[in-house]
């Protein structure tokens, strides 16, 4: 009796650790079918998708059908998303060596805000692929409404942080685990801080939450 529940709970887990790595090697290969830049967020947005729904337990789901179903669907939409990130992104190297080349006072001057700016860009992306999948709304709403979340809920802004900065030290000590277990992870404890954020504000506010 003992025994099979062991084996029980071992079958679970062995078929988790399965799930997972199947759904990070979808993501890898998703985003290399749209060659890195046109599929990294319609491929994110469809591994966010899968983990909500884990986390939902809708554990059933088909993961191939349903990773490819979203990644069509929100193909258009979270690139539109992905050039507002990529070309900031952009923004903020040029400014960064723009600085590099400005001496005395005046650098000092232009470090401090543009720290203020990175780190806000930083906290905006922490939450927004949780927002995107978890909520309808309009383009430009995804960014302000994270930059709130990321304000509002500063501890769980922080956890996401180090969890992040966790995963990378640990996969540059174990890179065997790439291909298998690295973006799936950060998803789930993004989602799983995401949801508990979304949580907390669905007590005092109705959402329309995507199914």
């Amino acid at each position: 009796m003992i025994l099979g529940k062991t084996m029980g709970k071992l079958f679970t887990v062995c078929e988790w650790i399965m799930k997972l790595a199947y759904v990070n090697l979808l993501w890898f290969l998703f985003s290399i079918a749209g060659l890195i830049i046109f599929g990294f967020f319609p491929a994110t947005v469809a591994l966010f998708t899968i983990i909500r729904k884990w986390i939902l337990k809708e554990t059933d789901l088909p993961i191939w059908r349903t990773f490819k179903t979203v990644f069509l669907k929100e193909f258009k939409n979270s690139n539109k998303l992905g050039l507002v990130f990529i070309f900031s992104g952009i923004f903020l190297v040029f400014d960064v060596f723009y600085i590099r080349t400005v001496e005395g006072v005046f650098q000092f001057i232009l470090i401090i805000p543009l720290l203020i700016i990175a780190a806000i860009y930083l906290m905006v992306l922490l939450y927004i692929f949780p927002i995107y999948v978890h909520y309808e709304f309009k383009l430009k709403d995804y960014v302000k409404n994270a930059f709130f979340l990321s304000i509002f809920h500063f501890h769980i802004t922080l956890l996401m942080l180090i969890s992040l900065v966790s995963i990378s030290i640990l996969m540059l000590y174990q890179p065997g685990l790439i291909p298998f277990f690295s973006v799936v992870s950060i998803a789930w404890i993004f989602m799983f801080c995401g949801m508990y954020s979304f949580n907390r504000i669905d007590e005092r506010q109705g959402k329309i939450s995507k199914v």
